[in-house]
């Protein structure tokens, strides 16, 4: 790229521009609030009244929080959009993070109305906030490709260490004060970092401003790049009655299960088709028409590009399963936690749970507090309101983790939060996420088919471990006593097989479709991760039930050997894989 397109790189910290931590905070309170809500959502709504729940069914808790989590992904589509062609990156963060820190602050109320308008806030707001962050990190490095690699590895310890706070200190509140404190300080810091965004949002110079679209701008292709192929008005009529079809079915389930079928809007689909009620009609309605959609456009496309969309969409498929039994991380596995495990520990193991859990908590935080003042040494002369919120926002976490430890310290036992147990993600994708860049990058780094049938195996394993951790559990128990390094070690091997295949996938993506249809590719991957959303909670609404009849340990064995046949599916896929792939590795 030309000198002269290069964007300014502002005054370095740490190696990159400061513009890179200022949107690393910014994500790390995100991540924060959304990783804290999650953790809390469904122990709400299924904890007792007399606990300050909801005491709902599971099946609605379930039913709930996976459109809850889908829409989120979905809703991604339409901040996208609205960034790229109307209000420009920098607004459109701006707009997510003051939505989402009013749907905090709603969800902190727990009446019916407003803990449903506050998800309503954080599924828009995550529509406008989470597209965008990156692409402003990708404006901010053009012409600077060199230091892109670094930038988005610290931008993603950025993610990680939202999230680990998120878990670690408002499930702590929330579990053991109240349910309104765990959501309220996830909204709290939401506002910190939406606060800290806008007051230095001019380090950012232009990048990320509305954006001035030419309207006689004509799309020049590269020279490689095959012709176009635009949607007929048959496609996209298909296109946008099976998207409202999809849409209608994921808010109409909860809806229905909750209103216990007074509110059901393909109520009068019922007995069309005998043993299909009306929402199983209308989604499979809405299948049928997108996969047709699917077969028209890629059968359009020259050899090439067909089969390495085909490869895509195989790859999607894996995906869409890959994270309906990784979600249950919030779903399934934290009632697990809270319901089948001895989380109470007594003498030494107390007191070794007690320091562990301090050097997680303040070491991170040390570290974290580092970077930020590198970043006060560069921008606090120009930005100082900035930088005042961002330390009003480290005083009041330091004040919630030391107040956190020094109430467990002076207590006999040590009671483990159901939530604490996903803070183990966020720690092991730290710990070992060096690890497998140094594998991705030496010989033996295994080819797309590999990794995806690797990371399913590694899904497998960790649930099989929760199924033999809970085979002594009798059918329809409510409560048991089990160890708690089955939890330990289920959290250890979804993060290895998170690490194969979640930060690979949009690589192949990027890899294998020609540079124009990107964006739009990248809609359909993460309509793949909203499935799998969705999806998790349909297993998340199963497993009560299962448990029931057949045990718990059953429902784990499930998921375990669903798991398994799509890492055994992908090995023997790879030869022809690999031929769609034409040689991309």
């Amino acid at each position: 790229m030309n000198e002269t397109n290069k964007v300014e790189i502002r005054p370095e910290v740490m190696g990159h521009p400061s513009q890179l931590f200022v949107l690393f905070f910014t994500e790390m309170w995100e991540r924060f609030s959304y990783y804290g809500m999650r953790a809390l959502l469904i122990m709400f709504l299924t904890a007792s009244i007399m606990d300050g729940g909801w005491g709902w069914p599971q099946e609605h808790a379930f039913a709930i929080f996976g459109t809850y989590v889908s829409l989120v992904y979905l809703s991604t589509l339409v901040g996208g959009y609205m960034a790229d062609n109307k209000i420009g990156y920098r607004y459109a963060v701006a707009i997510g993070a003051l939505l989402m820190t009013m749907g905090h602050g709603c969800m902190a109320i727990e009446t019916q109305f407003f803990v449903y308008l506050g998800l309503f806030l954080l599924v828009v707001g995550s529509g406008f906030f989470k597209p965008n962050m990156t692409s402003i990190i990708s404006e901010m490095y053009k012409g600077h490709t060199e230091k892109k690699d670094g930038a988005y590895t610290i931008f993603y310890m950025g993610v990680n260490a939202g999230a680990f706070l998120g878990i670690l200190l408002c499930g702590y509140l929330g579990e053991m004060v109240g349910w309104s404190l765990g959501f309220g300080l996830a909204g709290i810091f939401m506002l910190f970092g939406l606060l800290q965004f806008w007051y230095a949002q001019d380090i950012f110079g232009d990048i990320g401003k509305v954006p001035a679209k030419n309207k006689n701008e004509q799309l020049e292709l590269d020279p490689d790049e095959p012709p176009l192929n635009p949607f007929t008005k048959t496609q996209v009529t298909l296109a946008v009655f099976a998207s409202v079809l999809g849409l209608a079915w994921i808010i109409n389930d909860p809806v229905s299960k909750i209103s216990e079928g007074s509110i059901n809007v393909f109520g009068f689909l019922n007995g069309i088709i005998p043993g299909l009620d009306g929402p199983s009609l209308a989604i499979l309605t809405g299948v049928v028409l997108f996969v047709a959609i699917l077969i028209m456009r890629i059968s359009k496309y020259v050899k090439v590009v067909r089969d390495r969309m085909m490869a895509v969409v195989f790859f999607a498929f894996i995906t869409i399963f890959f994270w309906a039994i990784f979600e249950q991380a919030p779903g399934s596995l934290t009632i697990f936690a809270r319901d089948f495990t001895n989380r109470v520990l007594e003498g030494n193991s107390a007191i070794i749970f007690k320091v562990v859990n301090s050097l997680m908590t303040i070491v991170p935080l040390i570290i974290i507090n580092f970077a930020m003042f590198q970043l006060f040494k560069k921008t606090f002369s120009k930005y100082a309101l900035s930088n005042i919120f961002l330390s009003i926002s480290f005083v009041i976490i330091w004040g919630i983790a030391i107040w956190m430890l020094y109430t467990e310290f002076l207590k006999d036992v040590a009671e483990v939060p159901a939530s604490w147990f996903g803070v183990l993600n966020s720690l092991f994708i730290i710990t070992f996420a060096p690890l497998f860049s140094k594998w991705w990058e030496s010989k033996y780094n295994p080819n797309a088919n590999m990794k995806y049938a690797i990371g399913m195996f590694l899904l497998a394993l960790g649930m099989a471990c929760v199924a033999l951790g809970a085979m002594n559990i009798p059918a329809g128990a409510t409560t048991a006593s089990v160890s708690m390094i089955w939890l330990i070690l289920v959290y250890l091997f979804h993060t290895l097989g998170e690490l194969c295949v979640s930060p690979v996938a949009l690589s192949y993506v990027s890899k294998l479709v020609p540079g124009r249809m990107i964006a739009f590719m990248f809609g359909i991957w993460y309509l793949a991760i909203a499935i799998g959303m969705k999806l998790a909670g349909v297993f998340g609404e199963h497993s009560s039930g299962i448990a029931e009849e057949h045990g718990m340990s059953t429902f784990f064995w499930i998921l375990t050997a669903i798991a398994g046949a799509l890492g055994l599916l992908a090995i023997l896929m790879t030869p022809i894989v690999k031929k769609l792939m034409h040689g991309i590795r």
